[in-house]
């Protein structure tokens, strides 16, 4: 099964603190409707009625990715970290 991102957040050095990923959110909950084209990019099994049902939380994201990919909860947070610091390095 190929995954949407072949690196995690640990291997390629990048780390979201608490703090960082929470401000990263609340400027991706102010704009969702533009956020979630760049998730369904990403992570095209998620269906719109995922993206509805996340409304712009972190923790519906992984289990969405996690339920969709039939990954664990570990390598959906490495996912999410990681586009998490591209999207957050091109704002």
């Amino acid at each position: 099964m190929s995954l949407p991102l072949v690196a995690n957040a640990q291997a390629t050095g990048q780390t979201t603190t608490q703090s960082d990923a929470k401000t990263i959110w609340e400027k991706f909950k102010g704009s969702w409707n533009q956020t979630k084209g760049a998730v369904k990019e990403q992570w095209g099994k998620l269906t719109d009625d995922d993206l509805f049902a996340i409304e712009g939380r972190r923790d519906q994201l992984v289990g969405k990715i996690q339920a969709r990919y039939g990954i664990t909860k570990e390598e959906a947070e490495a996912q999410v970290g990681t586009w998490e610091q591209r999207r957050f390095r091109d704002m």
